[in-house]
């Protein structure tokens, strides 16, 4: 290495040699240049000793933020016991018993390793207990990377979502608009019979932090009870977010079944199938294939007991809400100071930060891909380079370890960068 190379770049350099693009995961490519030593509470570490105020929070689950110490201590008290034996064990009933308690709708559950296991489990379910093949979804909802539900959506029309992606393996996905009650009433007057299952994100935080319009998840979840179509909430980024019960618990709208992932863990890799016992029968039986070699570990079902001793008493929610909403307030008023084309909207806990001159309310997907992206893009790469760790989509997450102090931080660092828009 030579003298004028940093660590970073260093780092930077062997990674792209052993690493497919740098990185092992496809999000990580619109920033392939930090390399992270480690997390602590609201703050990011690069390898060259680079203090970063993470709003990003590995793409959400950090919801505690970064190496809590209470979960940390569990965790390596737990895998002390063996962290896999190809049986039951007592944190993964507990863990199980626990979660069911906060939802009343739901009856029993299976533990996986990742949301997008559990979404493929959901749509196998809701085609076997219907004897149908389509399942319904939205424009802008993710819903994982595999064949039959990754898309990308273009004027109103889904396509693959990849190189390599067989495109008939989206021939049983219907998509539309989301919070648009006349097109879904419509959809299944003209295919109900074939829709097995409609799947959403009960509140669309993956593009652009969108709630439901009143009234719109009471119209879906009656008119899937009329006909007979399994609704099943994704909600791996609301889920233990949005408040202990999530988005079915904040709009008072309940799924039949529901995937959980993220927050759930405290950032372990674990996520949640959860539904009506009558569903999972087959599933029960073994005759309905759910497996996997790493689903309900000890380490795995641990942190959701551990972040469930964090969350239940709802004084962590407290805090966020009062949090998110001073860097909420704080950087409205920095677009005010500034007379910047630009919005917030969403919550304290997710929000998206976004260019947009216009006055109107942003509904639906097809609003947000009007709007030019590529400026939001140059604008994280500037907040990031001033020491503020964001997502170049917009989505800004806050944890419990985020204090009234980091906001005040996090709005002077960011303030040139607000003013250096305005004079150009």
């Amino acid at each position: 290495m030579t003298d004028t190379k940093t660590v970073q770049q260093d780092f930077q350099e062997r990674a792209n040699r052993v690493l497919a693009g740098g990185v092992t995961s496809n999000t990580r490519l619109l920033n392939p240049h930090l390399i992270v030593e480690r997390g602590s509470g609201s703050r990011l570490f690069d390898v060259d000793g680079r203090e970063y105020i993470d709003f990003l929070l590995g793409q959400g689950p950090n919801f505690l933020g970064y190496a809590p110490p209470r979960v940390v201590a569990k965790l390596a008290e737990a895998q002390k016991d063996g962290v896999i034996f190809a049986a039951t064990h007592r944190r993964e009933v507990e863990a199980a018993e626990r979660i069911l308690a906060i939802f009343p709708w739901a009856e029993t559950l299976r533990f996986g390793s990742s949301s997008s296991e559990m979404v493929q489990a959901a749509l196998r379910i809701a085609r076997q207990n219907t004897g149908r093949k389509y399942i319904l979804r939205f424009h802008g909802h993710y819903h994982g990377w595999f064949d039959n539900i990754q898309i990308r959506s273009e004027d109103g029309k889904a396509g693959v979502g990849s190189l390599g992606q067989v495109p008939e393996a989206l021939e049983q996905v219907i998509t539309i608009n989301w919070n648009d009650t006349e097109e879904f009433l419509r959809t299944l007057r003209e295919r109900g019979h074939e829709i097995a299952g409609v799947i959403m994100e009960p509140i669309m935080l993956n593009s652009g932090a969108i709630e439901p319009r009143p009234g719109y998840l009471e119209a879906v979840r009656q008119a899937c009870s009329d006909n007979g179509s399994v609704l099943i909430f994704d909600e791996t980024i609301s889920g233990f977010r949005l408040g202990l019960s999530g988005a079915s618990g904040r709009f008072g709208v309940s799924p039949d079944l529901a995937v959980y992932g993220k927050a759930m863990a405290a950032g372990w890799p674990c996520a949640a199938l959860i539904g009506k016992r009558e569903l999972f029968a087959e599933v029960a039986t073994g005759r309905l294939t759910h497996a996997g070699t790493f689903n309900g570990n000890v380490v795995a079902t641990a942190a959701v007991l551990a972040a469930l001793d964090e969350l239940e008493s709802g004084e962590v929610y407290k805090k966020v809400e009062a949090v998110g909403g001073e860097l909420i307030d704080g950087i409205r008023a920095l677009i005010a100071k500034y007379d910047l084309p630009m919005r917030v909207q969403g919550l304290p806990m997710a929000f998206h930060l976004r260019f947009d001159s216009s006055d109107d309310e942003i509904t639906s997907y097809e609003q947000i891909q009007a709007l030019e992206s590529g400026r939001y893009s140059d604008f994280a790469q500037h907040l990031i380079e001033l020491g503020v760790w964001v997502a170049y989509r917009g989505i800004w997450y806050v944890s419990a370890a985020h204090t009234s102090e980091d906001v005040a931080e996090t709005l002077a660092r960011i303030e040139p960068a607000f003013k250096a828009l305005a004079d150009s």
